[in-house]
């Protein structure tokens, strides 16, 4: 999906990209919110981040050689904030971008569910891509399951996930 949403075919890698976000616009918004945003700041610094990436065709430079992709999506986030935060200096940000459609909706309440002390901005993302890789995982074996029409083992086996919400 990394290399699709870098790729040259701007219906392939849109496509991955919209999917690249969906999955894991919480794991950043929660990151970029324990940096001291309020909410809404947050949802708008997460969406700008994905629209520059996407601009920016930054999704090539991904390498799996050279580290796994949380840690470039965490450096890629921590580099954005820092120019952004030079930008807000300078003028204030914005410049036209069309956000992308994310459902911020839910966010901040899931967000509050985490105490503030307890937790560092990168432990917080180390957090929520792990149980954001682990519900794609569980949506996965499930369509498996349901694929060769053994739903209701699933539904049984299930129990025995350790998958918590996001």
């Amino acid at each position: 999906m990394i290399r699709e949403a870098g790729a040259e075919d701007s219906d392939i890698a849109n496509s991955a990209l919209q999917e690249l976000c969906q999955q894991y616009w919480y794991p950043l918004y929660s990151f970029v919110r324990r940096q001291g945003l309020d909410s809404n700041a947050a949802a708008d610094v997460t969406q700008a981040f994905f629209a520059d990436i996407l601009q920016r065709q930054d999704l090539g430079n991904a390498n799996p050689e050279l580290g796994r992709f949380r840690s470039f999506l965490l450096a890629s986030v921590r580099n954005f904030l820092n120019n952004e935060r030079d930008k807000d200096r300078a003028q204030k940000r914005g410049g036209g971008n069309k956000p992308l459609s994310i459902d911020f909706a839910d966010a901040e309440g899931r967000y509050l569910q985490h105490p503030a002390d307890n937790e560092t901005p990168e432990s917080l993302f180390e957090k929520q891509w792990a149980l954001t890789l682990l519900g794609r995982v569980e949506t996965r074996l499930r369509k498996e399951f349901e694929k060769r029409g053994k739903a209701h083992v699933f539904a049984e086996l299930k129990i025995f996930l350790a998958v918590k919400s996001q």
